[in-house]
């Protein structure tokens, strides 16, 4: 019995599927252009707090998720300043502005997935990690990064930035 080389068969019934798949996913696909249109228009710079005074949106909204801007200890009612009182008392003035920032986009801290801290000193970090621990049920941890770094905005000790779904 004589066996034939299949491999040209092979390739050719390979190649034909490669091109009949590209052709459906273009068919199926909008146009790059349409694609980028519609991204853009489902983009959205919230400001709920009237203008900023700084070079950046409190918080863009994409589709359902919001990414909010760092926050760090200042109080409105201490013109812009820190919060006095340590790492204790900046985590939780970072943390309720993150509250009043995430509820006045339309979320909630609940709804916060994924948060990035940003340390002055990583000595403070279990002292941080105790305020912090307030803010979201046990069950409820969003996903975290941190890190230290040299110097953040007003000499401040902590940074916090979230990502949360609407």
């Amino acid at each position: 019995m004589i066996q034939a080389n299949r491999t040209p068969l092979v390739v050719g019934v390979l190649a034909v599927a490669a091109i009949a798949g590209m052709l459906i996913f273009s068919a199926v696909r909008p146009p790059v252009e349409a694609a980028a249109v519609a991204a853009a228009a489902d983009v959205e710079y919230l400001t709920p707090f009237g203008k900023p005074t700084r070079p950046f949106s409190p918080a863009v909204r994409v589709g359902d998720v919001i990414f909010l801007a760092g926050q760090i200890g200042t109080d409105a009612s201490a013109n812009g300043g820190l919060i006095a009182g340590g790492i204790e008392a900046e985590t939780r003035q970072t943390m309720e502005n993150i509250k009043r920032t995430v509820e006045a986009v339309g979320s909630s801290m609940d709804r916060i997935v994924k948060c990035t801290v940003m340390m002055a000193d990583m000595a403070e970090w279990d002292r941080m990690n105790v305020v912090y621990r307030e803010f979201f049920p046990e069950d409820r941890l969003p996903a975290r990064s941190a890190f230290g770094t040299s110097g953040l905005a007003l000499g401040a000790r902590v940074e916090i930035e979230c990502i949360a779904t609407r």
